[in-house]
């Protein structure tokens, strides 16, 4: 038997960050779905985390994992295949390792991604955005910072991790304000600044006081905004929002959602699809191709250049039949009313 603790230590500390080079936002990923995984597995085997053994981790076990998330957790297709995604690549990582288990490293190999549907992105409307940009009060340092975060989410279509991450040194006021963002995949990006949300950043920064912390925007105990902290900040100011705006009642609002409103908002101005590609930070055009399904005006210009085939004209005429069974209908109707 092999014990689990010393390779995914190795996994976690040596191989994803050194020798590969993954980023802080995947070797926490990655470090979330084997805590799931060793839960669940734990419960299950009724044993210590501490003390499992990766034969114990077998293509079957994995399997009933994987519906674990999706019944129980409630978790969708993607952050199904995320979490496959980790395991799978600690398997390749154990093939050189541990050579008497390729067989059943081979078996949980061969488990195959789950199929996702490709819906339409959720986004908000001018109002929607508006009213929720208007929820935190600027006349204390929570509402001017959650002005300052909302604002800035949403004009640079920062992920939550971009807009947690943020640095005092990535941000320029003068002469033009403008952002570095470390993107996914290490992947940077500069964006220019419009005048309103350079407006909530300054308000903020002058409350914001000489904290020594690097990161841009901060608790309430002084240290970095974590994902959850401004998740929960958006919450709130979406259900004050929802006051105003009733249509947001039945909305899921995420951060996400900001980000893609941005992009759909960009793309609608300029037309161009590559513009919103180096906006948002994608590696590829065809993750940006996504917003052309939501947005209908590509789509109308094209119906307005064809010419729409003629329609026959006509008018119905019932026949006998018909009008009968309809005559006998009205009369059942009316002794009804009557009694």
């Amino acid at each position: 038997m092999t014990p689990i603790a010393p390779h995914i230590t190795a996994f976690l500390q040596q191989r994803l960050p050194i020798e590969q080079g993954a980023s802080g936002n995947t070797c926490e990923s990655y470090a979330y779905a084997f805590k799931l995984l060793f839960e669940y597995a734990s419960g299950i085997l009724k044993i210590p985390p501490s003390q499992l053994h990766l034969e114990q981790l077998d293509a079957q076990l994995i399997v009933d994992f994987l519906s674990y998330l999706e019944t129980t957790r409630s978790n969708g297709p993607n952050s199904r295949n995320t979490r496959l995604a980790a395991i799978k690549s600690f398997m390749h990582y154990m093939e050189f390792r541990v050579p008497s288990a390729l067989e059943q490293i081979r078996r949980v190999l061969a488990l195959p991604v789950k199929k996702t549907d490709s819906r339409l992105v959720k986004h908000l409307t001018a109002e929607e955005l508006q009213a929720i940009l208007n929820a935190p009060l600027p006349t204390n340092r929570d509402g001017i910072r959650d002005r300052a975060m909302l604002h800035l989410c949403f004009a640079g279509a920062l992920r939550v991790s971009e807009l947690t991450g943020l640095l005092l040194a990535d941000l320029t006021l003068q002469p033009h304000a403008s952002v570095v963002v470390h993107g996914k995949g290490r992947r940077q990006r500069c964006l220019p600044l419009w005048k309103e949300t350079a407006s909530a950043v300054r308000s903020w920064l002058a409350v914001r006081g000489k904290i020594l912390t690097p990161e841009l925007f901060l608790n309430a105990r002084g240290e970095q905004m974590t994902r959850s902290g401004f998740e929960y900040i958006l919450r709130k100011h979406v259900k004050t929002a929802a006051n105003r705006c009733p249509s947001l009642i039945a909305k899921r609002v995420s951060p996400h959602v900001l980000r893609h409103t941005c992009a759909l908002t960009v793309l609608q101005a300029t037309k161009d699809i590559r513009k919103v590609s180096l906006w948002l930070g994608h590696a590829s055009m065809q993750t940006t191709e996504m917003y052309t399904r939501v947005d209908p005006s590509a789509k109308l210009e094209a119906l307005e250049s064809v010419v729409a085939p003629k329609l026959r004209s006509g008018r119905f005429k019932a026949t006998d039949k018909l009008i009968a069974t309809l005559k006998a209908q009205t009369v059942m109707r009316r002794r009804k009313h009557q009694e």
